[in-house]
């Protein structure tokens, strides 16, 4: 794994991809992409078993990653891209017609790095399981990882998973909450309060893990490692990672209006100032 100036160094540069693919087509999701660019990034980068340059769809050997809360595409493309999945230079053609890198992911541009469509809300737990029975049947002990809304957690099948994961003992999985307390429609406690969450996946049979700062690098890497050591061990496991929407850029926070919304020219500028490094766009 890089350490962890390197891993900042690059969530700088993923967040500068996020907010320049949906402002050059003025469509997209930047509020949730930027708050998951911390653990996306260390996800990618040194936490998961991976193999870009040779991606498969059944991935064999390999940890898989299940992104179902699709809707924060830009993210997970710019981390692919800088993971080498495919050129960084093809970020340019994001929603664009006939790109592969289409607003939700999909399946059918056979996009490096996508294993399934994603956007549907509350169909990724269900999905990273069955991967997840697949691997032990064939006797593969990687490790399946899955990324969700908070909002998404209002989805009945999310549950339903939840049950059945448990029962089952699907111990080699690791389901991440993105848990930043708004969703399209505003706060999360105001649409549909999801109450203690920690006490309701514990009463589901969940091993669970606390990540309180989710835009802090070394927390990430620290709560990954952590759920990583509960694998084989009977429960499934999820980490409810406590993140900020629109992370990283200080007009983006602190509110639900940036989770679909893109910025306009002045707006991308004011945003880019703030995210200084050593920047490659491409």
């Amino acid at each position: 794994m890089a350490d962890v100036s390197q891993l900042e160094k690059l969530a700088t540069q993923v967040r500068r991809d996020i907010l320049r693919m949906v402002h050059a087509v003025n469509s997209g999701h930047p509020g949730g992409s930027l708050g998951c660019t911390e653990y996306l990034v260390a996800l990618y980068n040194g936490v998961m078993k991976h193999n870009p340059k040779n991606f498969t769809m059944d991935g064999k050997g390999e940890d898989l990653f299940f992104l179902s809360n699709g809707h924060i595409s830009p993210v997970f493309y710019s981390v692919l891209a800088r993971c080498g999945y495919f050129p960084v230079e093809e970020l340019k053609t994001f929603r664009k017609l006939n790109s592969r890198l289409q607003g939700h992911p999909t399946t059918h541009e056979h996009l490096p790095g996508v294993r399934i469509a994603s956007g549907s809300l509350g169909q990724g737990m269900s999905v990273a399981i069955g991967a997840a029975l697949a691997k032990k049947l064939n006797n593969d002990h990687s490790i399946i990882y899955s990324l969700h809304g908070d909002g998404e957690l209002q989805e009945g099948q999310i549950w339903e998973a939840a049950i059945y994961a448990a029962a089952n003992k699907v111990d080699t999985y690791i389901a991440t909450i993105d848990y930043n307390g708004r969703q399209i429609d505003g706060d999360v406690e105001n649409v549909l309060s999801l109450g203690n969450l920690k006490a309701k996946f514990e009463a589901f049979g969940w091993q669970v893990v606390e990540t309180n700062e989710g835009n802090t690098m070394a927390a990430v890497i620290e709560g990954l490692n952590k759920a990583k050591t509960f694998i084989g061990k009977g429960k499934p496991i999820v980490n409810i990672m406590k993140t900020e929407m629109g992370a990283g850029v200080d007009f983006m926070m602190g509110t639900h209006k940036w989770h679909g919304s893109a910025p306009n020219d002045d707006q991308l500028q004011k945003a880019l100032d703030q995210l200084v490094g050593n920047e490659s766009d491409y």
